[in-house]
């Protein structure tokens, strides 16, 4: 992969004035008229630093309203930084906004004309690529129809087409497969992976991580405005797609990882994952053994039941192990206590987060008592869906064949 950079924003930054209403609109012309050079402003974007290669393809994420769009418009020229630097280099092509560019009461065919003239194309170069885009956006006899009669996937579809006639040096797209049908989804993803594999370079924004681990070998993580993560594709959507599964267990039921509410005829004192410190994340290689070591408290100093459970981090459950099923039973420690381990053996679980639970029973396994769980991160770089990986052999298969560069193309 080359070296050369395409793409270099040092500190990157992004304000608007806050103008939510009329009164404010006036006091920030005021401001101005009175000899301030600022008015209040709320930043949507705050000190982002990336380096795009040549030949590199990185996928932005977020959540809605996390400055996504917004960067890709600081990076395609669109808007000027308000703190910070952006360098791009070579020919750039940019899906942005829906129909951004084309003029409503034009034709498709009169669009691209106008599109090719304002990309620097000869009148020979589009009339030998005509028929090319045409067929690519595939849109029948709308080509001749002003653009306003438009649905949203063919206005997509026809700035796509544009896009893959001029073959650009940078390529940024934003949710451009998010509004196709299926079939052009295909093509695009069809395309884009033929236009990697000849030396293209893409920003790629999009929901899908699918789509983000499929066509991007790194991804930044915006958050609220902020660079959240940034690294190798899969370890940051795996860790987006976490933060989700976060949220949306925040609302069930909540597990102790403090001080057990005093009274408690069995209770849960610690819970440490491999090496690591009672109650702390702990990092573990996807196929590695995972040990789980907990300490309980009877009242009575009956011999609790242990029950051992793996969730994610949302909260779905994916394993559960008891004591008492298996035929043990915790040791009794000097001090009085119960003291318990277990280890699971090349831990199968994909790359993503988890949490370890352990819970304290009577000694018939008839009530819980007490809850205690501990962060786990399965690290690797799988790109296979769901939640454990299953040994496999593809049967009956061949290997895909890569297209081969153009001739001229980058390396």
């Amino acid at each position: 992969m080359s070296t050369e950079i395409l793409v270099e924003a040092t500190g990157l930054g992004k304000s608007y004035p806050r103008v939510f209403r009329r009164s404010d609109r006036l006091r920030a012309l005021l401001r101005l008229l009175w000899g301030h050079r600022t008015v209040d402003a709320e930043p949507v974007l705050r000190d982002v630093d990336l380096v795009v290669c040549r030949g590199q393809s990185l996928g932005l994420i977020g959540e809605n309203g996390a400055g996504k769009s917004t960067l890709l418009k600081l990076l395609s020229g669109v808007l000027t930084p308000t703190r910070g630097r952006v360098v791009v280099r070579g020919r750039v092509g940019a899906l942005l906004e829906l129909g951004a560019g084309f003029h409503p009461e034009y034709t498709g065919r009169e669009n691209i004309a106008l599109a090719a003239a304002l990309a620097g194309m000869t009148a020979a170069e589009l009339a030998e690529r005509l028929a090319q885009i045409i067929e690519f956006a595939d849109i029948g006899r709308y080509i001749d129809e002003p653009i306003k009669h438009y649905s949203s996937g063919m206005v997509v579809r026809l700035g796509f087409a544009l896009v893959a006639a001029q073959r650009p040096d940078l390529l940024i797209t934003d949710e451009v497969l998010a509004v196709g049908d299926e079939s052009f989804q295909k093509k695009c993803i069809r395309w884009m992976e033929d236009y990697l594999a000849t030396g293209g370079t893409l920003i790629l924004v999009s929901h899908s991580m699918y789509h983000i681990q499929k066509l991007c070998s790194r991804a930044l993580w915006l958050r609220e405005g902020a660079v959240e993560a940034a690294g190798e594709a899969g370890a940051v959507c795996q860790a987006y797609l976490a933060y989700h599964e976060r949220k949306q267990a925040a609302d069930s039921q909540p597990v102790r990882r403090g001080a057990a509410p005093a009274g408690l005829e069995f209770h849960v004192i610690s819970l440490r994952l491999g090496n690591g410190q009672t109650g702390q994340s702990y990092s573990v290689a996807q196929g590695d053994d995972l040990r789980v070591q907990a300490e309980l408290h009877s009242r009575d100093g009956r011999v609790p039941g242990v029950h051992v459970s793996i969730v994610r981090a949302d909260g779905t459950p994916i394993f559960g192990i008891n004591s008492d099923m298996d035929g043990v039973q915790p040791r009794r420690s000097e001090a009085g206590d119960f003291a318990i381990g277990l280890r699971f053996r090349r831990l199968p679980l994909l790359p993503g987060s988890y949490n370890v639970r352990v819970h304290a029973l009577d000694p018939e396994g008839l009530r819980l008592f007490d809850t205690v769980e501990a962060p786990l991160t399965v690290a690797g770089r799988g790109r296979e869906l769901g939640m454990i990986s299953l040994d496999h052999v593809w049967e009956d298969a061949l290997p895909v064949q890569q297209p081969l560069p153009q001739q001229g193309a980058a390396a």
